[in-house]
């Protein structure tokens, strides 16, 4: 199996290749498209010294309140100033998956995200899908099918399973879980111990 390619070995089915797909076709949405999000011309106006924009971020349940230039980028945020480095920079152009989070229920790409525009918004990255010390049952399923080797796209592959199975749109069949999964790619290769541990998640939360 190539790495970038959700495939089937069982059905020769290949899926495509995220880094080719239009965008929006699959995976995380990039902010500036994703429904209920800000507007640029409605963001955040500067704070009095000119030398920020004030932003409300709800992240993980707890408010934060941060100031950033008009041109950064959520992902840095959340890493560099609320120091949640889980969420990992990949390819920065939003092809990877990497980066995916949940901003209002909608899964986005971190990395085309400004910050800026989501002021206000309920912002979930994978330090808050476990809690009172209980993995999640994805970060579970996860472990239990050994759906990771090096790891670094493991975050943003939770994320987007996190996001695909409380969307009740996506069909539950494995060919389903490869389309709805093809914005998140993994270098190693993991996909079918992915595959196995979204669906076994699926099944310890009881989603059809």
């Amino acid at each position: 199996m190539w790495p970038g390619r959700w495939s089937d070995s069982r059905q020769g089915e290949t899926m495509e290749d995220p880094t080719t797909a239009p965008i929006g076709r699959s995976g995380a949405t990039p902010a500036c498209v994703a429904d209920g999000v800000t507007l640029a011309s409605e963001a955040a106006a500067p704070d009095a010294t000119g030398t920020g924009y004030p932003v409300t971020l709800k992240v993980n349940g707890t408010t934060h309140r941060v100031t950033v230039p008009a041109n950064a980028i959520l992902l840095d945020t959340l890493r560099d100033q609320l120091h949640l480095t889980g969420t990992k920079k990949g390819c920065d152009h939003g092809q990877c998956g990497a980066c995916t989070l949940i901003v209002n229920g909608v899964t986005v790409n971190a990395c085309l995200s400004v910050t800026v525009m989501h002021d206000g918004d309920d912002i979930t990255t994978v330090e808050g899908l476990a809690r009172d010390g209980t993995l999640h049952p994805v970060q579970q399923a996860f472990w239990d099918h050994d759906a990771y080797q090096c790891g670094y796209c493991t975050a943003g592959q939770m994320m987007s399973a996190v996001g695909i199975l409380q969307d009740t749109r996506v069909p539950s069949d494995e060919a389903a879980v490869r389309e709805a999964m093809s914005g998140n790619i993994c270098r190693c290769g993991a996909y079918k111990n992915i595959v196995a541990a979204i669906q076994d998640a699926r099944s310890k939360i009881g989603r059809p």
